[in-house]
């Protein structure tokens, strides 16, 4: 019964989260804890891109000044290219995750 009650609750949390524009460490995909590891860690990234500039010309993160933010790769198994996940990082030590090419943002909760 403790099992399904704490796990009833791990999803209600999971899903106020994410109704709130947030996402937990742990509910992120494997591949995007990856990614946070090669940032914390300074890379090496697999894509040159990784690190670039990500301007928020979408306006979906918080506004910054310019060079703010920066964007990185989560693999996404089977795609030919680098496909829609990305993990982008503010200088103020705090990470969003987007797994529709930026079109939505979530804050990742650790």
């Amino acid at each position: 019964m403790r099992f399904w009650l704490a796990a009833a609750v791990a999803v209600i949390a999971a899903v106020a989260l994410a109704d709130a524009g947030q996402i937990a460490l742990a509910e992120l995909p494997a591949e995007a804890r990856q990614t946070l590891r090669l940032i914390r860690q300074n890379g090496p990234f697999p894509f040159g891109r990784d690190g670039a500039v990500f301007a928020n010309r979408e306006g979906g993160l918080p506004e910054r000044s310019r060079g703010y933010y920066r964007e990185y790769t989560v693999k996404t198994l089977g795609a030919r290219d680098r496909g829609a996940r990305r993990v982008v990082a503010g200088r103020g030590g705090e990470y969003y995750y987007s797994d529709d090419h930026y079109r939505s943002f979530r804050r990742i909760i650790e």
